[in-house]
């Protein structure tokens, strides 16, 4: 096997494995359940999550009357919003740091009422006997401190009388919610408090690039990601702590009660729509008895360094892939790299720079194996005309001509698969890091996020295999080298769908690898 052929097998063994996991991770996801606006809107009505640990139960709890209730709207640092008067729950919260689009400065809608894009947030309680109950808040209050904003919501939910405090911190997407519950009613009253996060079957999805979107539940220490068409036939359901919530590509929307209470945590479809959250019983009230319920929501980016320090394994949702244990410390190191460039592009370029610095002497190796089985090109073509198409011949001759100049083929492409780990994880840092969304690098590059829309650095990155490949051994197999020949072309295709930071990445690499090669090669072609 000859080095050209080994390094083809390599790449478009890492094609089909990007290809692999795309399958894998997101296919079963493009299952969707096809709905209208209407019928997105219908189902958007608070649901009855399950009410014990058996059978999700069917109820729908459906609010009074068909037009939304009154508003209380707010805006701080991190978020503006409002919060429904019907419920209390926060509804259509923009993320101020984020903007919808590059062209659209509009903060990001994290939770949204358009049935299109319907996210939301629905909380209310169950009485014990399953009958759902919504809170009719009628007095809200809202102040402004140092310490960030505090909405206060007082109202009834049957014979409970219940006040909600919301309080926001600035610079923060946590948000924490205590519910104080009180039985104004003549007998005791037992049930539940729910609070959940409905989202309609939309996914996303990109050319070769697999992108969860989901429920994901936290029960105990074990973590679950669930696509939606997974949730049809196996609904998650849980008892003891845990945590629950929507994800997509770069943002979390999550509920999470406090460690040490007794919930059960769920992720199961609702009508054409699916929900994710957190059920708490709620002990037995004697009349004019008292209740306290404490629990937190994050609404915001799936950034590790900030879901890791919450804690409650809220940074699991960022997902690396096969080679975490490598993409975890990388993506800390391009961290690094951008509080000294200040810029996400020069980040990935001088991340790749300390790759191929960690990976300097395994690259000279099979670099000056290459240029050694280009100086033997002339006795390998000589070999070839000589035994015609008696391959086995031809290929005893080959091992015999490379014993003798004391040549392995196999060591230009040892180091080459060695890397592929540290490739593939860098590979999925750029995919699944939020911080390239939106982020420019230079000229027409506004977005490290998408795809490069005058298609310049997939062009580039074709030219640089082109002159790669003059520097590696012609193939001795005319048929080889013409699909060799091709392989530039098809790569700056392929490239055109993949995110411009991914093709940075690329292209600095096989500028790198280029000088690097050329060097090496020019070195070893003198001693001739």
């Amino acid at each position: 096997m000859d080095t050209q052929r080994t390094i083809l097998a390599v790449v478009l063994s890492i094609i089909v494995l990007l290809l692999f996991d795309h399958w894998m991770g997101s296919g079963s996801l493009t299952a969707k359940h096809a709905q209208s606006p209407a019928a997105a809107a219908s189902s958007a009505r608070p649901s009855l999550p399950p009410s014990g640990l058996g059978k999700p139960s069917a109820a729908v709890l459906s609010p009074p009357g068909a037009t939304p209730g009154p508003v209380l709207h707010f805006s701080n640092p991190s978020f503006t919003g409002q919060v429904s008067l019907l419920g209390g729950d926060i509804q259509d919260l923009g993320l101020r740091d984020y903007k919808s689009a590059v062209e659209n400065p509009t903060p990001y809608q994290i939770l949204d009422s358009t049935p299109s894009r319907l996210t939301i947030q629905q909380s209310g309680f169950i009485q014990s006997g399953g009958q759902p109950i919504q809170v009719q808040f009628s007095q809200a209050a809202s102040s402004v401190s140092d310490s960030g904003q505090r909405i206060v919501l007082a109202g009834k939910a049957g014979p409970l009388d219940v006040q909600k405090t919301l309080r926001f911190f600035p610079g923060k997407y946590l948000v924490d919610e205590t519910i104080r519950v009180s039985n104004r009613g003549p007998a005791p009253w037992s049930g539940s408090y729910f609070d959940q996060i409905l989202r309609n079957g939309r996914t996303q999805s990109h050319w070769f690039m697999s992108i969860f979107t989901g429920a994901v539940v936290m029960h105990g220490s074990s973590f679950t990601e669930k696509g939606f068409s997974d949730l049809r036939g196996h609904p998650e359901l849980h008892g003891g702590p845990g945590w629950a919530g929507m994800t997509d590509h770069y943002f979390l929307q999550a509920i999470i009660p406090e460690p040490s209470a007794q919930v059960q945590v769920y992720a199961r479809p609702e009508g054409a729509n699916y929900a994710a959250g957190v059920l708490q019983p709620l002990a037995s009230l004697a009349p004019g008895a008292s209740v306290t319920i404490h629990q937190q929501l994050y609404l915001g980016p799936k950034r590790q360094d900030i879901l890791a320090n919450l804690g409650h394994g809220l940074e699991q949702t960022v997902d690396y892939g096969w080679f975490t244990v490598i993409a975890e410390p990388m993506h800390s190191v391009l961290g690094w790299f951008h509080g000294w460039t200040g810029n996400w592009g020069w980040a990935i370029v001088f991340l790749v720079l300390a790759v191929k610095l960690i990976f300097f002497y395994p690259s000279a190796i099979s670099y000056r194996s290459m240029a050694n089985m280009r100086k033997l090109q002339p006795k390998l073509e000589k070999i070839r005309k000589e035994y015609g198409d008696d391959r086995q011949k031809m290929g005893v001759a080959m091992m015999e001509l490379y014993r003798k100049e004391k040549v392995s083929p196999m060591a230009g492409c040892l180091p080459i698969v060695a890397q592929m780990p540290v490739f593939i994880a860098l590979y999925w840092v750029l995919v699944e890091s939020v911080s390239l969304r939106q982020a420019p690098f230079v000229l027409w590059i506004h977005d490290l996020a998408a795809p490069d829309p005058y298609f310049m650095l997939p062009l580039l990155m074709g030219v640089s295999m082109f002159v790669q490949q003059r520097l590696n051994p012609a193939p001795v197999d005319p048929i080889q080298k013409r699909v060799m020949s091709i392989l530039p072309v098809v790569f700056a295709v392929f490239f055109s769908f993949f995110p411009a930071g991914l093709v940075v990445y690329w292209l600095t690499n096989n500028v790198v690898s280029i000088a690097q090669q050329y060097l090496i090669t020019r070195h070893v072609m003198k001693d001739t």
